[in-house]
């Protein structure tokens, strides 16, 4: 057979035995997996990349009249149906029984699962096709907020068997947790988080996003979804009194007395207050933000990567920020009711954290670029709050903050 000349006719291909295959879910799996190369090689906005070229294939196939061709068409447009020309798309004369069952399915339940320290949460939903012979299968995404993305996806079955893997684990880990879902508020976290996803430069290494992508999208419009205003789902980072308030809760609080932060000496409360805001302005960095959640994970990003990237530390701060982190880490534990075990599991890793802290404050090796010239700034002397010697400064380094030998 000769090799296809576009990318429409590679799928077409791809697609031949289409008309062979057992089911609807079958069909749209092959065809989520198909469009999961265009989702996968986009640069921004993927799901645009993915809408536009289904509407790029609808209109080049037009004319197909093969089993194939007609339906694959017709697995397109029921995974994609917002691409233009997907509304006029109907399964041809031979397509297979199961054909007219493309996307015609109704949610059977929903649940939610993740972590206690709310670093990750799965949402996982059930579906039944109209035709009670179609497989019922599940939806899982997993939605990480550290990063404030969908950072994987996955539908198969038998969906009995997976939401009772899912619940078998979470019974036996006291870390984890598992409940009921409001389909509704599925559809919104999920949906969220995912148009994050799509937005990347690079997709999160290994799982099944690209491949499960379309049809995850299909089956989240199937899923309830309750209007929203702009914003909703998103935790706003403190203002200057919630700060405030954050700030005087932890020192009048018994962990701050634990860690000797109740009284501190007058010379250290600099140290102290600048330590604190970082765990603030930590929290406030992220699309998640919530200052009062804290973990081992959450801990190891703070202080082997975020703080040396965004902040300068002296002495004195580098000194204070361990204590200053155990003590805000466990207040939150408190605040939030977590299990005393997990708790204890933050504070050990955060002592496990410190000599690596220290070797990254003390050779300054993952500072970024600006971070770098503020610190060299200080350590030559200049004060910042001078016009005259700042500019001084920057002409004598000025081969120090650019790339450009010249």
């Amino acid at each position: 057979m000769a090799t296809p000349q576009t990318p429409y006719e590679a799928v077409l291909h791809a697609a031949r035995d289409v008309t062979r295959l057992d089911s609807a879910l079958d069909a749209e799996m092959l065809g989520a997996a198909l469009l999961g190369s265009v989702y996968a090689v986009a640069e921004t906005d993927r799901a645009t990349a993915v809408r536009e070229f289904v509407a790029g294939f609808l209109a080049a196939t037009s004319r197909r009249r093969s089993a194939a061709a007609t339906t694959i068409r017709a697995v397109f447009a029921a995974l994609v149906p917002d691409a233009e020309g997907a509304a006029r798309v109907r399964p041809g004369a031979y397509a297979p029984a199961w054909a007219g069952q493309l996307g015609r399915v109704h949610l059977t339940g929903a649940w939610a699962y993740g972590d206690v320290y709310g670093d990750q949460t799965s949402y996982l939903a059930t579906f039944a096709y109209d035709d009670e012979d179609g497989p019922e299968h599940a939806l899982v995404a997993l939605v990480d907020h550290n990063i404030g993305i969908t950072k994987d996806v996955f539908v198969g079955g038998p969906a009995g068997r997976i939401v009772e893997q899912a619940r078998e684990i979470c019974t036996e880990d006291e870390f984890t947790w598992f409940r009921t879902e409001d389909p509704a508020r599925m559809h919104a976290e999920v949906s969220r988080h995912l148009a994050i996803t799509d937005s990347l430069g690079e997709l999160p290494a290994q799982g099944s996003l690209a491949t499960d992508r379309a049809l995850v999208g299909a089956r989240l419009a199937a899923l309830p979804d309750r209007a929203a205003p702009a914003g909703a789902g998103e935790v706003p980072p403190p203002t200057d009194e919630d700060r405030t308030r954050l700030v005087r809760g932890f020192l009048g609080s018994p962990e701050a007395a634990t860690f000797g932060l109740d009284l501190v000496a007058d010379t250290e409360l600099p140290s102290l207050h600048f330590c604190l805001g970082l765990l603030l302005d930590h929290a406030a960095s992220f699309p998640d933000a919530d200052p009062m959640r804290w973990s081992p994970t959450v801990a190891e990003l703070f202080l082997l990567d975020w703080v040396h990237r965004r902040a300068v530390l002296d002495m004195d701060d580098a000194a204070m920020l361990p204590r200053v982190l155990r003590g805000w880490a466990a207040y939150a534990a408190r605040q939030r009711g977590l299990p005393a075990a997990a708790a204890r599991r933050t504070d050990e890793a955060i002592e496990e954290l410190v000599p690596e802290f220290a070797r990254l404050y003390s050779t300054g090796e993952r500072r970024s670029p600006a971070t770098a010239a503020v610190a060299q700034l200080m350590a030559d002397g200049v004060d910042p709050d001078d016009p005259a010697a700042l500019d001084a400064w920057i002409e004598a380094n000025r081969h120090r903050l650019t790339d450009d030998p010249a």
